[in-house]
């Protein structure tokens, strides 16, 4: 009982999310701190896509993985690929003369944008572990 409460999705995917969305507010706030740094070139991180290829397989149309049933059904190939957040460069963009491609207005609206995920994210938690706390707890006097 209690492996299927911690191989739950919730328990899998949710701190791996906030852990990724603590990594980005780093790698952000790095950014901004090098806003006037010549020739610097600004990072973001990749999670969302690698997470939804790792839970959808490579076609991330939004199509759910399929379960084998029965015995009887067709096997399928199972990827154990497990997405890790990563940290890319940007060489695409450029910004300014001093070949530095930090936008600290994008940077800021970033910024926001990835701690209301985050607190999505610890909300989610928060509701799920009370909903175990909740069914642990009922039928016991109270």
């Amino acid at each position: 009982m209690l492996g299927q409460i911690m191989n739950s999705p919730n328990f899998n995917y949710l701190p791996r999310g906030m852990e990724a969305a603590n990594i980005r507010h780093e790698v952000i706030s790095h950014n901004i701190a090098n806003v006037n740094t010549p020739n610097y070139k600004k990072n973001n991180l990749v999670f969302e896509t690698l997470l939804a290829q790792e839970i959808y397989g490579e076609d991330t149309k939004g199509k759910l993985k399929m379960v084998r049933t029965r015995d009887g059904h067709l096997p399928f190939v199972k990827r154990n690929r497990i997405a890790i957040p990563t940290v890319v460069q940007d060489h695409q963009t450029l910004m300014r003369v001093d070949d530095n491609n930090v936008d600290v207005d994008i940077e800021m609206a970033t910024l926001a944008k990835n701690q209301i995920y985050f607190n999505a994210l610890a909300t989610q938690m928060k509701g799920y572990v009370e909903k175990l706390k909740n069914a642990i707890s009922s039928g016991q006097g109270s």
